[in-house]
């Protein structure tokens, strides 16, 4: 268990420390001078042989709550810390609110100082404290009237007992997510190198792991660990723990940064959270508001925009944080935000989705979508999530959001993967059917109005049926479609089953010697009336024929009346890739005429063709290949 204490300046929280552990927490030369704390301060005591009690000593300045906030995040157990002689101050109540909107729920409250005061002053500061706990969830939490100087006390005898028996009751924490630990302190060791602390949120590290730091993305491997101030093989979630990083240097890491694994964590901007108030009320604001926003132990500046208006009856609203930096985080991560100027806490809350859009934020269906992800974060069902995925989320995002291997995440019954490349997809059941469905649909309709038509490329038909979906979550709804059979890859083309060529001995015969024909000419083949008339057809007759070949893919129609045989599209298509690499900005006719020998006007027949089927797009005078276009030529 960690403990974390909270306070006004003065009011004794080190000496406590030091009391309960023996250890001094104010390490800096500038703390031992001026008798306060100005960093975090850390201590271990054996509990037993296998466990032990940490302690993250927080200072208790105002100007310092920043600091207070990194230690205080991660916490299990408040120990609130209030001098006799002074009572209550402000930041006995701002850190006391901090610990609310940190979700901090077990504590205790040590009352130093008693001997400087009476029996009547320790009774009236008791029941000031009584009345401040009354509506937190540290209601009730014991109290424990001591003098920390002396530590043969009564008091801070059954303080000790108290946080031996709280540490031996609490539950564990969770080891089977994706390792993350917020740094708070990085320092040379010598000999060792670079080693970062900080408190593990999830998960399980162990000696040899490849991890990252995050937001930058840097991999490092972990020489070695200390986990509650002891060494050990593996680091696990709910302990402090330092790792000896090899990869790093010191200047490469800093606190607020986390040591992830690689599947854990992906830079962010935009951020929709649950907001609440430091009162308890809703925390509403203008749109674009600046804030500080503690989260882990980072301190970013954002601009709040509001998602819902606050009629002032909640007590909390959905909002979206917009970052001026790369931030990382997971649903159900808690946060404290604090104003522009960094000199009153106003509020905090839990991060729903970390990867929001920063358009179209305010819809029915992203609204739908944070619903979701709060069943997730409050029961971690991801049912609902997956029923409001439209097109389905691929397996490294729900990991991302569930904070899970992929391979521990326990999906419905009836739940579709579909493998898209490096990653899978995983759809909902009755959003697999809708897509289906629409895919079919669109490609019936488009049968229907062209039926001389072969079908449709894979990216037109995209733009068609499902424009929104990704590119990786379209690859892999369409090869799904076709593993089925629910549609069928002729060539470039994508058609449903029944939409079939069918020939007579007669016509295979006479298509075979057009495409032959076609075919020996190369790069410059005949036009469909030299065609019938060599071998006396009609126009008619033959652009039939050729339009079978078409559909089976054999042949490319470039314009009406002119076709390529398949190997020579291949060529010209390789060509217009090799020109598209040395011409970013887009080839134009002239110089993919002059890099296969042919005519202008033949070029940008071809160039056209490229466009039409959504292998390039015409940009102005010039052409640009499609990122998105699956036509394998």
């Amino acid at each position: 268990m960690i403990v974390g204490t909270a306070g006004h300046i003065d009011h004794g929280k080190s000496t406590l420390v030091r009391a309960l552990t023996g250890v001094d927490t104010d390490r800096l030369p500038e703390e031992k001078a001026r008798g306060i704390s100005i960093d975090l301060g850390y201590a271990y005591v054996p509990i037993d042989d296998d466990n032990v009690l940490g302690f993250i000593d927080v200072p208790g300045h105002e100007r310092l709550v920043h600091t207070m906030v990194a230690g205080a995040t991660g916490i299990d157990f408040a120990l609130l810390v209030v001098a006799a002689d002074d009572g209550v101050m402000p930041q006995t109540r701002e850190h006391l609110a901090i610990l609310q909107l940190l979700g901090v729920d077990h504590g205790a409250v040590a009352l130093t100082k008693v001997d400087r005061v009476d029996a009547a002053r320790i009774a009236e500061v008791s029941a000031e404290i009584g009345a401040l706990l009354e509506a937190t969830p540290l209601r009730g939490a014991p109290l424990y009237a001591l003098d920390a100087t002396t530590t043969g006390t009564g008091a801070l005898a059954r303080l000790k007992a108290h946080l031996r028996k709280a540490a031996a009751v609490a539950l564990p924490h969770r080891t089977d997510g994706l390792f993350r630990l917020a740094v708070d302190r990085v320092f040379t060791l010598a000999g060792h190198g670079t080693v970062v602390t900080g408190t593990v949120h999830g998960g399980q590290c162990r000696v040899g792991d490849l991890l990252v730091v995050m937001p930058r993305g840097r991999p490092v491997r972990v020489r070695s660990i200390h986990a509650q101030n002891r060494p050990a093989d593996h680091a696990d979630a709910g302990q402090r723990c330092a790792l000896n990083l090899a990869g790093v240097d010191t200047d490469q890491v800093v606190r607020g940064d986390w040591i992830a694994d690689p599947r854990a964590l992906a830079p962010t901007r935009n951020i929709d959270v649950l907001l609440r108030g430091a009162n308890g009320k809703a925390l509403g604001g203008r749109n674009l508001t600046a804030l500080h926003v503690h989260l882990g132990t980072a301190d970013h500046l954002a601009r709040i925009v509001p998602l819902e208006r606050d009629t002032g009856d909640r007590d909390a609203i959905r909002a979206q944080l917009v970052f001026d930096n790369d931030v990382c985080a997971t649903p159900g991560d808690r946060f404290i935000a604090r104003d522009a100027r960094a000199a009153t806490t106003l509020g905090g809350g839990i991060v729903l989705d970390p990867y929001a859009p920063p358009r179209r934020r305010r819809t029915p269906a992203r609204l739908a979508w944070l619903d979701a992800l709060v069943e997730l974060v409050g029961h971690g069902d991801i049912e609902p999530l997956l029923a409001q995925a439209e097109h389905g989320l691929v397996l490294s995002r729900l990991a991302q959001l569930t904070g899970l291997a992929p391979e521990r995440i326990v999906l419905p019954a009836d739940a579709r993967v579909i493998e898209a490349g490096d990653d899978r997809i995983v759809i909902h059941a009755l959003r697999w059917n809708a897509l289906r469905a629409s895919i079919v649909a669109v490609l019936e309709r488009f049968h229907a109005e062209n039926a001389d038509e072969p079908g449709v490329d894979g990216a037109r038909l995209r733009r068609m049926a499902i424009p929104a979906a990704t590119e990786v979550a379209w690859r892999g709804l369409v090869r799904e479609l076709l593993r089925e059979g629910a549609i069928v890859r002729s060539g470039a083309w994508l058609h449903l089953p029944v939409h079939r060529v069918s020939w007579s001995e007669r016509e295979l015969a006479l298509a075979q010697t057009l495409e032959h024909d076609i075919v020996e000419a190369g790069i410059d083949p005949p036009w469909l009336r030299n065609l019938a008339k060599r071998h006396a057809l009609a126009e008619g007759d033959a652009r039939r024929l050729l339009r079978k070949c078409v559909a089976q893919g054999r042949l490319y129609q470039v314009v009406p009346d002119l076709f390529y045989g398949g190997e020579r599209m291949r060529e010209l298509a390789q060509a217009l890739r090799r020109l598209a690499h040395d011409q970013p900005k887009g080839v134009t006719a002239a110089s993919f005429r002059d890099a296969i020998g042919i005519g202008r006007k033949r070029a940008i027949q071809i160039l056209e063709f490229f466009d039409r089927i959504g292998f390039t797009r015409r940009m102005r005078d010039a052409h640009v290949l499609r990122a998105d276009s699956d036509w394998n030529v």
